[in-house]
């Protein structure tokens, strides 16, 4: 019985086993031929691939070969135009009668003239709009200024007389064998001059603090009457000690007046030695109170330090004191020392700037600016005629030397120079170009006290008779 059960169950497993290993069978024959069919496939696209490759660089190469005959053409066109444009340049060199070169040049120029035309109208415009609104502004400062100072003209004399009781006096200070004049001039540096001008003796000296010791000396000695040689001597130290307390007090005074307290006493006596100053018949430590007077006011006005501006101002020509002893500019003179004595550097850059045309500091600007309207003032200074007569000629020949002007007048005693130029050579923008180059020239070459008006004038006439 066992053994028939046992039997059957081995059959059941045979059989069994026999299905599994035909379904495995028939799943690796289908997976099989799965993958036939996809290898197949790959390779069928693979071919496709490669076909639409080998397509592809012919086309390719087709393009190469059709850009590089292209470039060919292309380079042989190019070859063709060059041709024609030399000879259409040769045509043109033939027709305008000008090589390239000279061709190209004239455009060039012609180009060059307009942008130079265009360039000065707006420079022109630019300049007469801010011109119109800065002298506005300027004007009123000023005026401020100038309206609030007021001061005496001091004129320059070379030399100074002596009043004599009676002509006697004259002998006497001549002395015996002129002895009693050639210690007095000695002793000063001074020409004294006995003629037969009336109860007066003439002192002459271009140096006026020694005239002014020789004059104080022999007032003395004629007040005293004692007159010989020892006695000249002790009258002439005495003169030249009260004219060095005279020297300090002017100096002192100048000081307060302008208000400006704290200078080196040094300072102080060279700003008195201005007093026998002169410069253009100004005297020069009056016009040096009224610059700092000028510069304080139009410093308040504008906003600038007002206490730097004075002291430039005041210190500004401070180098003349000491001109006759040291050479060179009296401005750089003047830096100098009151650079040593301790003068701060706005002020200083004021003294070295006043007649320059740039400026480092405004202060310094304000102080030329004062200087300038004290010196331009109508009376302030004078020249002799043969002076005066030389300048105006100067003048005139500086505006006449320019291209395009016909007739130059100098007028309201040389502060204008009036410039009539040719209309058909000029027009209104090189009008405008032309003064201002000759007010360049003539801050270059001339010397002139205050400032002098440039004023072209270009006139056109039409004139038709009626008959």
């Amino acid at each position: 019985m066992a053994n028939e059960t046992a039997g059957d169950l081995t059959a059941q497993a045979q059989e069994e086993s026999r299905k599994i290993v035909l379904a495995a069978q028939e799943e690796v024959l289908k997976l099989r031929n799965e993958t036939e069919s996809e290898i197949k496939e790959q390779r069928r696209e693979l071919t496709r691939l490669e076909d639409r490759h080998m397509q592809r660089e012919e086309q390719l190469e087709r393009k190469i070969e059709a850009q590089d005959n292209r470039e060919t053409q292309i380079d042989e066109i190019r070859k063709e135009v060059e041709e024609l444009r030399a000879e259409q340049a040769k045509m043109l060199e033939r027709i305008a009668g000008l090589t390239v070169e000279e061709a190209r040049e004239t455009v060039v120029r012609r180009g060059e003239e307009d942008a130079q035309h265009d360039l000065a109208r707006r420079y022109y415009d630019l300049e007469r709009d801010n011109k119109e609104r800065a002298d506005e502004n300027a004007r009123k400062i000023i005026a401020v200024a100038i309206n609030r100072l007021a001061s005496d003209v001091v004129s320059e004399s070379t030399t100074s007389v002596v009043s004599l009781p009676n002509d006697e006096m004259k002998g006497r200070l001549i002395g015996r064998e002129g002895r009693n004049i050639r210690t007095l001039e000695s002793l000063t540096g001074v020409d004294v001059i006995i003629d037969d001008t009336p109860e007066a003796v003439t002192v002459s000296c271009f140096d006026p603090v020694r005239r002014e010791v020789a004059r104080l000396a022999l007032e003395k000695l004629v007040s005293d009457g004692r007159i010989q040689p020892a006695r000249i001597e002790d009258m002439v130290n005495r003169a030249q000690g009260e004219i060095d307390q005279t020297i300090m007090k002017a100096g002192e005074q100048a000081t307060f007046d302008v208000g400006v307290s704290g200078l080196d006493r040094e300072l102080v006596r060279l700003l008195g030695q201005l007093k026998y100053r002169y410069s253009y018949g100004e005297n020069v430590l009056q016009h040096s109170i009224e610059v700092g007077l000028l510069a304080g006011m139009l410093a308040a006005e504008s906003g600038a330090n007002v206490q730097v501006a004075k002291v430039g101002g005041l210190l500004h020509d401070i180098g003349k004191a000491l001109t006759h002893e040291v050479s060179g500019p009296h401005a750089e003179i003047g830096a100098e020392i009151a650079k040593r004595h301790g003068i701060n550097h706005s002020s200083y850059r004021g003294i070295l700037e006043h007649h320059w045309d740039e400026h480092e500091t405004v202060e310094s600007f304000l102080v030329a600016a004062a200087d300038a309207i004290s010196a331009a003032r109508p009376g302030a200074r004078k020249e002799s005629l043969e002076q005066y007569v030389k300048r105006l000629r100067e003048l005139e020949a500086v505006a006449a030397g320019f291209e395009g002007v016909e007739r130059t007048f100098a007028i309201q005693a040389g502060r204008e120079v009036r410039v009539m130029v040719k209309p058909e050579d000029m027009d209104d923008v090189k009008a405008a170009s032309l003064a201002r180059n000759i007010a360049r020239k003539v801050e270059e070459d001339l010397v002139f006290p205050g400032q002098i008006k440039v004023t072209v004038i270009r006139e056109t006439r039409s004139v038709e008779y009626a008959r």
